[in-house]
């Protein structure tokens, strides 16, 4: 084969690979974009894994319903019209068969290329595994459950705008439900272009925008988290989780970067 052969499929070959590349990246931003105009419903499915194969997740995982996650749709609607949305149901929770694969760990040293390739592999991974029988989710949220009585800490949960999929770290504990919710809620609007309003180093809060109430006089105590904040300021450097999302809102940077406010 000749030099101008080998140079004209080797031009080739990267002519495909930009238009495929250019195909998905347009697919994802107009799913993107389709995902907060807010003009119906997103429907956001909830897949159960037994995180630790432990006797107590599976049937924490067995006793699951719909109706387990029936605050985050309440917190949802309630917070968008607070913010003048007309929408009645922001998102529609559904609940699909569990999930008997986990989902492929995030890289431990975190470099560029490590977290694309990660990234990729996750959402090939949830394609796979997508055990909902009905209409194509929008947004796919893996909760991968563990015993409280032996995991004591869990890792960082995320949600990924690019493939609008969550993975939540949660307990396998009816008295910890509702604190799940709202790790639940912080990853699903992650997947709709919210970002983290806390400091990695310390989980606190930052000042304004990660604070519900950035103009309470005093401002502390806090009576509610923002729930891209994450936590109820208690004093500048002291901070605790919400027990629901009765006790979380949505800040106005958070409505604004999910499309809620211009």
């Amino acid at each position: 084969m000749g030099m101008a052969s080998r140079s004209f499929f080797k031009t080739l070959r990267i002519t495909v690979l930009l238009v495929v590349l250019f195909f998905v990246g347009m697919n994802s931003w107009l799913t993107q974009l389709r995902s907060t105009d807010w003009n119906e419903p997103l429907w956001v499915v909830i897949y159960p894994v037994n995180g630790d194969h432990s006797d107590n997740s599976q049937r924490y995982i067995n006793d699951l319903s719909p109706g387990t996650f029936d605050a985050i749709e309440t917190f949802l609607a309630s917070e968008a019209q607070r913010h003048g949305q007309q929408i009645k149901e922001p998102v529609t929770i559904q609940l699909a068969p569990q999930v008997l694969d986990r989902p492929p760990a995030p890289p431990a040293n975190g470099n560029i290329l490590s977290v694309m390739l990660w990234s990729l592999k996750l959402r090939y991974w949830a394609w796979r595994n997508d055990t909902f029988d009905g209409p194509q989710p929008d947004v796919q949220m893996f909760v991968v459950y563990y015993d409280p009585k032996t995991h004591s800490r869990l890792r960082h949960s995320l949600g990924l705008r690019k493939g609008m999929i969550g993975v939540v770290n949660a307990y396998a504990s009816d008295a910890l439900a509702q604190r799940n919710n709202v790790i639940i809620a912080h990853e699903f609007l992650h997947t709709v272009g919210a970002t983290d309003k806390y400091d990695l180093a310390n989980n606190q809060p930052y000042y304004p925008d990660g604070y519900a109430e950035p103009d309470r006089i005093p401002l502390y105590p806090q009576t509610k988290a923002e729930i891209m904040g994450g936590r109820i300021p208690l004093s500048k450097h002291e901070a605790v989780m919400p027990a629901s999302v009765v006790n979380a809102s949505v800040g106005d940077r958070t409505a604004q970067e999910i499309n809620w406010l211009n």
